[in-house]
């Protein structure tokens, strides 16, 4: 029986588009990871420089913590995607998936311990081995799961933080660490590579709260993976032309909830808790708008012609992710140019857009020649293993 990976007449070209637009969402809060001890400041009150607080606010309100919501129901829509695909086939999807998130979770290793803390690809490989679980759940049960997993816990943890904000307005505060931020310009604008790795394990285990963040991704990403299978399960993307009118109503009201939930830390105060309330549930609901968006735009065929440039990103999307790691790491830290610390938001935003912008073309000419990325083309030959049995079709 053939197994294979997804044709590209196969492909939905939405969904590629929408990745294509979170990498660059991603790339652009990224930055500020790239060239500053971002995760040991408080923005709010940190940035001094002629234009960059506002452009923080911006990023802050329409990107920061909508963008990988976004990706994650994607990941869970592919996946889903997957599964219904070799099920159609008569084919095993749970060695196939297995084999599959075992290499992405090998290459986020990779990613997270020898080029840049900030990897994602660790958590939703571990996030899908969880949705591989429960892939065989009708979508209603999907989406029921997901609001208990991302509801119950959530509003539980931000209202036992609200009670403490209450009797202690002190305790929320978002606290800058100078020692942190030394260190951090210390090893990444001047130190060895040794000095950086250490560093980069340093921040990987503060981000992930020491590797709790496997348990804390039940309750964040992983229902998000869910929603986006459902959503594959009953083809609301390639349904977006059909059910016009549901979308519609859906981006209006996510559009309009999440963002005013974004808002909140510059209405009110930003502190620990009006910034969690901000991200977890202003985010999420940001990114469904967005995904409802494109799928509707993606409806006119002219507009698929000319969003192609990210839609061609999408189709190399980790080859993509990975890059920017790359480059950016070699602009900033000290082994490569060494301007770690020395580039405000305004400008390190531009060259987020500026190199974005040269991915495009690069993936844009890479797929003259190859139909798939080079990233993806070795995730897929570790993925399919080729036998007499088992032939690979690209």
């Amino acid at each position: 029986m053939l197994i294979r990976p997804t044709a590209v007449k196969e492909r939905v070209i939405s969904i590629d588009v929408m990745r294509g637009f979170a990498l660059l969402g991603i790339f652009i809060v990224n930055m500020l990871f790239f060239h500053s001890p971002y995760i040991y400041f408080n923005p709010y009150t940190w940035f001094h420089f002629p234009g960059d607080h506002e452009t923080y606010m911006w990023i802050d309100i329409f990107i920061q913590s909508s963008v990988y919501p976004l990706f994650a129901m994607l990941f869970g829509y592919g996946l889903s995607m997957q599964f219904m695909k070799t099920k159609e086939r008569g084919t095993s999807f749970a060695k196939l998936a297995v084999r599959r998130l075992s290499v992405l979770l090998l290459i986020g290793c990779v990613h997270a311990f020898l080029i840049w803390s900030g990897d994602i690809l660790i958590t939703y490989a571990l996030a899908g081995f969880v949705l591989l679980v429960m892939i065989r759940l009708k979508p209603i049960w999907l989406f029921f799961i997901s609001a208990v997993l991302f509801l119950l816990p959530n509003g539980l943890f931000h209202g036992l933080i609200y009670l403490i904000a209450k009797a202690d307005p002190n305790s929320v505060i978002i606290y800058t660490g100078i020692q942190e931020i030394e260190s951090s310009v210390a090893a990444y604008a001047h130190g060895s590579w040794v000095d950086i790795f250490w560093q980069r394990l340093n921040d990987w285990l503060y981000m992930t709260q020491n590797g709790a963040i496997i348990i804390v991704m039940l309750f964040t990403i992983v229902p998000f993976l869910l929603i986006g299978a459902a959503a594959a399960k009953l083809k609301l993307i390639e349904r977006a032309r059909e059910l016009k009118v549901f979308w519609i109503v859906t981006i209006l009201l996510t559009l309009i909830g999440g963002t005013a939930i974004k808002w909140i830390p510059y209405l009110t105060e930003a502190n620990m808790f009006t910034v969690s309330v901000q991200d977890t549930f202003g985010g999420p609901l940001q990114a469904i708008a967005y995904a409802g968006i494109i799928a509707l735009i993606c409806t006119v065929p002219i507009m698929q012609k000319l969003l192609s440039p990210f839609a061609k990103a999408g189709r190399m999307s980790m080859t993509i992710y990975l890059m920017q790691s790359i480059i950016a790491t070699t602009i900033f830290y000290s082994y490569g140019f060494g301007l770690y610390g020395k580039v405000n938001i305004q400008t390190g935003t531009w060259m987020a857009v500026g190199i974005y912008v040269l991915q495009l073309v690069f993936a844009e000419m890479w797929f003259m020649k190859f139909k798939q990325g080079p990233v993806e083309a070795l995730w897929r030959k570790l993925t399919y293993p080729a036998s007499k049995k088992e032939k690979i079709s690209t």
